[in-house]
């Protein structure tokens, strides 16, 4: 059963909308900090605030992001909000239309090479970054003999998981918490 904070996506227009490397990064932003005004997304990926301003309005037409004028001091600054606090799809509902299909598979694509590229980032990082976390980094992985049925079971059971941990109140006891990035693929395969 789907979370009722996960949007399922169905539509391939809203998919080429996600299939774009900054607009990922805009709505990962989003998703960490929270509303955030124009500015502060360009400051927070490096882009000019046009270039953002026009990546979130694509954004927006695919009903994305929304604008959250109620946050904003004065008339020029413009803040924006994820509409769903997660999007996922199945290539399954884009099996009858082949370019469909090719949208969602570059979807697909973008968001491994989002992944990897955030795992790779911290394997890049200085000493000290990883001296200060310790070992709570990790990296696990395992070969299991599923049918498709268990697998979907267990990636419910992981998506819990995630959830359970992602919507939990942060504890009030005054130490600092870090954005922590996590990601699990099960996928058929050979070794």
């Amino acid at each position: 059963m789907e979370m009722p904070t996960v949007r399922h996506v169905t539509d391939s227009r809203v998919l080429a909308a996600l299939a774009h490397p900054l607009r990922r990064r805009l709505m990962d932003v989003l998703k960490v900090y929270g509303p955030c005004p124009v500015g502060l997304l360009a400051e927070r990926t490096g882009q000019a605030p046009a270039n953002v301003s026009h990546h979130l309005k694509v954004l927006a037409a695919a009903d994305l992001v929304l604008e959250a004028p109620e946050l904003a001091r004065d008339r020029r600054e413009r803040w924006w909000r994820l509409r769903d606090p997660a999007v996922r799809w199945s290539h399954t509902d884009f099996d009858a239309d082949p370019a469909a299909r090719a949208v969602a598979d570059a979807a697909s694509s973008l968001n491994l090479d989002r992944h990897v590229a955030l795992v790779r980032a911290w394997h890049a990082a200085p000493d000290e970054d990883h001296a200060a976390w310790g070992d709570g980094p990790f990296s696990t992985d395992k070969w299991l003999h599923l049918t498709p049925d268990e697998l979907a079971q267990l990636s419910r059971e992981v998506t819990d998981l995630f959830a359970r941990w992602a919507d939990r109140p942060a504890p009030d006891d005054g130490q600092r918490r870090e954005p922590v990035f996590l990601f699990a693929h099960g996928v058929p395969g050979q070794p």
